[in-house]
């Protein structure tokens, strides 16, 4: 059978994490893509080209028009009959929608899958990234959630799907859209980014946080992100949170300024390609996943650096 990929998008553009998911979907069948959404016919028509997808499944309506899992939730159910397997990305839209399919299928959910071993078994990490879980079921529609940071992503352009209109499923009044109050960001989107540069605690101060990152990110164009500790001190927004309780990234580049390395932000990044640590403690964890570590004062360093570049 087929495997269903539920698109995330807004509907204008389909995001980057679908392009992952799409990924590990084609390690399991032929792939199919939902896009549900309000006037997104736009964003069908980018997922048709995606490389390797067979079929897009368009359903438009207004109460798709927001995400809302209460109403996206009834329109995977009525396609499943057709499908052996739903991915939808582990992102904050995924893991609310994905638990309500599961449930509404009377089948077991399978979270954050970091590898496809055969058609009912799967890897996933457990205890912050320190151990993977072998997984299998033997449910006859299986609903799972994929860490996208685990699979390249598959080619945007290449594709030739065909677009199929569904009717958009019976409105769900259990939740209403009331309003969004969204970020603005000049910088590039966390998860998304090819480079990012991290601080932690031992900046200080937001003011600190600022004065020192922000002018390597700008040399470097990357996004800024935060440990959970800064974070949690207010140096720095919770957007900007990277680890098990924040976003899990995965860019070329990561610079980690001042983060000693706790399990929990391990988690979140250490599958980065290349990861350089700058810390003036000797034994800070952080050095036995970084590529290359620099112990020094982050307050002289930094700075150095970016006179260098």
């Amino acid at each position: 059978m087929a495997v269903l990929v539920i698109a995330e998008h807004d509907n204008n553009t389909l995001k980057p994490a679908t392009l992952n998911v799409v990924s590990a979907a084609s390690k399991l069948g032929d792939v199919h893509i939902l896009v549900a959404g309000q006037n997104a016919a736009g964003v069908a028509q980018q997922a048709s080209q995606v490389a390797g997808v067979a079929k897009v499944i368009h359903a438009d309506g207004a109460s798709l028009a927001h995400g809302l899992a209460e109403s996206l939730a009834p329109q995977i159910v009525a396609l499943a009959g057709s499908y052996s397997h739903i991915l939808f990305p582990a992102t904050a839209g995924g893991k609310n929608t994905a638990p309500r399919v599961a449930a509404l299928l009377d089948v077991a959910q399978i979270s954050d899958i970091t590898a496809v071993v055969s058609a009912d078994t799967f890897e996933r990490p457990i205890y912050a990234g320190n151990a993977i879980a072998t997984v299998q079921s033997a449910d006859a529609v299986k609903v799972i959630t994929v860490r996208g940071t685990a699979f390249d992503a598959a080619a945007s352009t290449g594709g030739s799907a065909a677009v199929e209109t569904v009717a958009a499923a019976a409105d769900s009044s259990s939740s209403s859209y009331v309003g969004s109050e969204i970020a603005k960001n000049d910088r590039p989107e966390l998860t998304a980014a090819k480079i990012i540069v991290s601080g932690g605690r031992a900046l200080g101060s937001s003011d600190k946080f600022n004065e020192v990152l922000t002018p390597l990110a700008d040399k470097l164009g990357a996004a800024l992100g935060a440990s959970r500790a800064a974070v949690d001190a207010g140096y720095a927004p919770n957007d900007w949170q990277v680890g098990q309780t924040g976003k899990i990234v995965a860019p070329q580049l990561y610079i980690a300024a001042g983060i000693s390395g706790a399990i929990q932000h391990l988690a979140g990044m250490k599958d980065s390609k290349v990861i350089v640590a700058i810390n003036k403690d000797p034994e800070a964890p952080i050095f036995s996943v970084a590529d290359y570590g620099l112990e020094a004062d982050l307050f002289a360093a930094v700075p150095e650096l970016v006179k260098s570049l």
